[in-house]
């Protein structure tokens, strides 16, 4: 009988764990999660911090017999050190838990900035529930609150801090909002949107130390100085692999992995958050932070640690942003390629008003990257032009002269192609 350990009680966690319960109904299964209580999902966080739902409402499966039904051992532990040559696992408590098939679903970690004053009292990130009980204790009506980073996460909690009536003040080093997954206009309009919901945004503009107290003092590297009575850390993730650093394991920015999921050590696979695996449209490995990718991935992994041999068939970046009622989008290589060319279309409202903007991004014919802000009738056909390498042909240039016929260009370049269109990835090759 197979002994499979997951560590990471997260979402990747949890279904690969339901994935092989199902396939190997004998099997010994231990999902390992280093906070107690039921596992639950970070992405909803931010509805628990508005009042939407309460604690219960975050956890990933609501029947509190879910995985003593199943017979999946959870455990509440911390993974310090693996080796591999023994297949053990080292963990914070001293025990040790022997694998024959393991898989790495630890997730991300916040980046900690190195900041005088971070370790301060009433400094946060919020990335855990424990995160979001000391969150909610400060974040009273009419608190001043300083958020360190507008990243993809640092824009969705900025929302639930507007819900509850706080002062919010904004910090972002970069030049724009959402950085990294948005363009200097997409970042320039999401930015006036916030203003003009009255959210202070202060961009190419970093904290450089917190004076403890009450209230806490903040000196920005623009020489001022804001009192806050709580700051938040938005300021990014990464993965949570440093218990991996003598394993033996191939790690870049993540743990590196096949087609199969499987890492460079045989029989240890990884997924989700800490995991790099291959994006087809960018042509190398990426980290993609992003749940539907951590869901594939999971059950891609659980399935060949059963033993039946499936491909992942890449991952694509995927994100969909809801700023205070803004609807934006980035897909794929949406700063290009090599080679690649770009059109845009801006529609700017004089009167503070949402706006729209379009960024297509083409290699040859196919669609490889986009930015979209205010533009959600169109978030399926871009999705899916940039997932399935869609050939384009003549409909390039004509999205080139309008880039708002993307249906129309979809339904024409996709029928008889299918979505995922291998034939043409072969023909790229």
């Amino acid at each position: 009988m197979t002994h499979h350990v997951i560590l990471g009680a997260g979402p990747a966690g949890v279904i690969a764990a339901e994935t092989i319960r199902k396939e190997a109904p004998n099997d010994t299964i231990t999902l390992v999660g280093d906070e107690a209580g039921p596992p639950y999902s970070r992405m909803a966080i931010p509805y628990l911090l508005m009042g939407n739902i309460d604690e219960s409402g975050t956890w990933l499966r609501k029947n509190p017999s879910h995985f003593v039904d199943l017979k999946i051992n959870l455990l509440f532990a911390q993974a310090v050190s693996i080796d591999v040559a023994i297949k053990n696992i080292a963990l914070s408590s001293g025990e040790y838990l022997s694998y024959d098939r393991l898989l790495i679903a630890t997730g991300s970690r916040p980046a900690r900035p190195p900041i005088p004053g971070i370790d301060s009292d009433g400094v946060h990130p919020c990335w855990t529930l424990d995160d979001a009980r000391k969150i909610m204790a400060l974040a009273r009506p009419g608190a001043r609150v300083l958020q360190m980073g507008a990243g993809f996460i640092g824009c969705i909690i900025m929302e639930a801090l507007m819900r509850r009536g706080v002062q919010l003040s904004v910090v972002e080093m970069g030049d724009r909002m959402v950085p990294r997954m948005m363009g200097p206009v997409a970042g320039g309009m999401i930015k006036r949107w916030c203003e003009a919901q009255g959210v202070r945004v202060l961009t190419g503009v970093r904290v450089e130390a917190i004076e403890p107290g009450t209230p806490l003092k903040v000196r920005l590297s623009d020489g001022q100085t804001v009192e806050a009575d709580l700051v938040i850390s938005a300021t990014g993730v990464k993965p949570a692999i440093g218990f991996l650093e003598n394993s033996g394991l191939t790690c870049l920015q993540g743990v590196l992995t096949d087609e199969h999921l499987e890492t460079s050590v045989p029989g240890i696979y990884a997924a989700g958050d800490c995991a790099e695996a291959f994006d087809k449209v960018s042509g190398t490995t990426i980290v993609s932070a992003i749940q539907p990718n951590a869901a594939e991935q999971a059950r891609v992994a659980a399935l060949n640690m059963v033993g039946q041999k499936t491909e992942l068939r890449g991952v694509t970046q995927i994100n969909v942003l809801d700023t205070l009622g803004l609807i934006s989008t980035s897909f794929g290589a949406w700063q290009g390629v090599p080679g690649s060319e770009q059109i845009e279309l801006t529609e700017h409202h004089a009167d503070g008003g949402k706006g729209r903007h379009l960024s297509l991004r083409f290699s040859r014919d196919v669609l490889v990257g986009c930015n979209s802000v205010g533009w959600t009738e169109h978030v399926g056909v871009m999705r899916g032009l940039v997932e399935g390498g869609v050939r384009l042909g003549p409909w390039k240039d004509i999205l080139k002269n309008d880039p708002t016929r993307l249906m129309q260009a979809y339904l024409a370049s996709a029928q008889g192609q299918g979505q995922w269109n291998s034939a043409g990835d072969a023909r790229r090759r």
